[in-house]
């Protein structure tokens, strides 16, 4: 009786305001009998993917790991919201289908394949959250367990991929007639590391190479990976670790999910567990657990959510927002934080100097580095994946900033120093860096809309003109176009302050620009 509790899974459908696609006609209903069924009758229809991975989390959240916490709200209608404490923060009822981060970010990484980073105290559920993605791959408990690699400060290359076989060290002519024991984890589709950052730096590059390029080398042999999802785990993303983790390492993950402090309210289901001597791991339902080639389809699905360009431009003003740093280089193409940090000047001595700005205004001024391709690719790909779950065939912009703080966490770091964190009520950003991704994501967005940029985007204009080609165009066209690039760089350049999106609208029209040129230039000698 307990074991059927806990594999429920819900005969409604999850997502109640998905469309049902109409029944069609079919000869075979005529020899049906009277229960609409036939002798030897085929089992049912399997559940559409994007449904299977919503009974997945709901099964997980109400059966299996215990989290209250729904973090990522949606609303169709106005929420409640309720001001408490001194304080006054607010406690918002999502009006619509909202869920738990522990869960979904790490279901979302499963099916995109992606690189999920949880973190929290000892305790919190994280190993048993990526534990469960990898029975959902389909594997046992057992194999999840033995191949879970357990970072520790001894841990040796050869402990995380493999040993050459001694009777061929002794034995072999050359590098090539010695083999390797490969460790079965590097073959497996589901990668599970725990406490990743006690591991030391000189292992940490070999698992670099792993996660960003699928294969494992040693002594010139080399190994390919299937594609899979990765789940690191650390008690403390701020150094707590026994080894600093290499940024290299810490670039390609894609998703960083804190667990939350267990609500002792839901005691109740503890105690329900040991009495019933009952592990959640062990009692996964069939029905949820995906083959190869499903995750293989869930992938080509997700990758097949549209971006509308309304959305995609308000990613783009974001991220424009950055990595511009005025006084950080002599040549206009130069002038980034980038530039910044790898001649090793004091970020300090830099935004002291930065007097033209209002700093309370520039959002760049909040961080000390900008967005790497990487961080945006990964944005796409896990909003797109956010859609799908949703049943939604289009990414909306309150998907983008959903998932944003979760994709940004690390890869955004903030200018505790900033004028921002010094305002009323903003001090308590310092700490939460999800709230403060997401408020940042916020003014981007009222900003994009105070300057009207959906109707009045002059490079947006001259973008699409470009797009349509060069083929047929004449030496007055593209001097006529060039005219236009030059008056508008004028024309900006009348006293008005650069920030972020104008440097990178500049450099944009300074692309264009030499593009027809070249162009002019091959039409002249012709």
């Amino acid at each position: 009786m307990a074991f059927s509790l806990f594999q429920h899974l819900s005969k409604a459908p999850t997502n109640p305001g998905k469309a049902i696609a109409e029944r069609q006609f079919d000869v075979a209903d005529l020899y049906r009998g009277p229960l609409g069924e036939e002798p030897g009758a085929a089992a049912p229809e399997m559940p559409a993917l994007d449904e299977k991975l919503r009974q997945a989390y709901f099964w997980i959240i109400n059966s299996a790991i215990i989290s209250p916490h729904y973090d990522i709200e949606y609303n169709d209608a106005p929420p409640q919201v309720f001001t408490l404490g001194d304080s006054h923060s607010p406690l918002t009822l999502p009006s619509a289908q909202s869920y738990s981060s522990f869960i979904l970010l790490p279901l979302l990484t499963f099916a995109t394949r992606g690189k999920c980073l949880l973190i929290g105290g000892p305790g919190r559920g994280k190993t048993a959250s990526a534990l469960l993605m990898g029975i959902l791959g389909g594997y046992s408990v057992k194999e999840v367990r033995r191949a879970m690699q357990h970072g520790h400060p001894q841990m040796t290359v050869a402990d995380l991929l493999g040993n050459p076989l001694p009777a061929d060290l002794v034995q072999a002519q050359s590098m090539s007639d010695i083999r390797i024991a490969w460790r079965e984890w590097l073959g497996m589709r589901v990668k599970i590391v725990d406490e990743y950052n006690r591991i030391p730096t000189r292992t940490q590059s070999a698992l670099l190479t792993v996660m960003g390029d699928n294969y494992a080398e040693m002594l010139n042999h080399l190994y390919e990976c299937p594609d899979a999802a990765w789940y690191l785990t650390a008690n403390d993303d701020r150094g707590g670790g026994t080894y600093q983790v290499i940024e290299a390492l810490r670039d390609r993950i894609d998703v960083v999910v804190q667990a939350l402090a267990f609500n002792p309210r839901f005691l109740g289901d503890l105690l329900a567990r040991i009495e019933e001597n009952v592990r959640p791991e062990t009692l996964v339902p069939p029905q949820i657990i995906f083959t190869r080639e499903e995750v293989d389809q869930l992938q080509n699905l997700i990758r097949q959510v549209e971006v509308p360009e309304g959305v995609r431009r308000r990613i783009e003003f974001f991220a424009s927002q950055f990595e511009f740093c005025e006084l950080g280089g002599a040549q206009f193409e130069y002038k980034t934080k980038d530039t910044v940090r790898l001649a090793g000047v004091e970020w300090s001595a830099i935004t002291g100097a930065d007097t033209g700005r209002d700093r309370l205004k520039d959002l760049g001024c909040q961080t000390t580095n900008g967005l790497s391709v990487r961080a945006l690719m990964s944005l796409l790909l896990y909003a797109k994946a956010m859609a799908y779950f949703r049943g939604d065939s289009t990414v909306m912009l309150e998907d983008i900033r959903q998932i944003l703080p979760f994709v940004l966490h690390d890869r955004l770091t903030p200018d505790l120093d900033a004028p921002f964190f010094e305002q009323p009520g903003h001090s308590i950003y310092r700490s939460d860096r999800f709230s403060w991704l997401r408020r940042l994501f916020d003014l981007s967005c009222d900003e994009f809309n105070r300057l009207n940029l959906d109707h009045d985007d002059p490079v947006g204009a001259l973008s699409a003109e470009f797009r349509n080609g060069l083929d047929g165009l004449g030496a007055a066209e593209v001097r006529g176009r060039l005219q236009k690039i030059e008056r508008l760089i004028n024309d900006w350049g009348n006293g008005k302050k650069l920030y972020g999106h104008l440097y990178d609208d500049l450099l944009k029209l300074k692309y264009l620009h030499q593009r027809y040129t070249n162009y002019l230039r091959w039409l002249r000698t012709r």
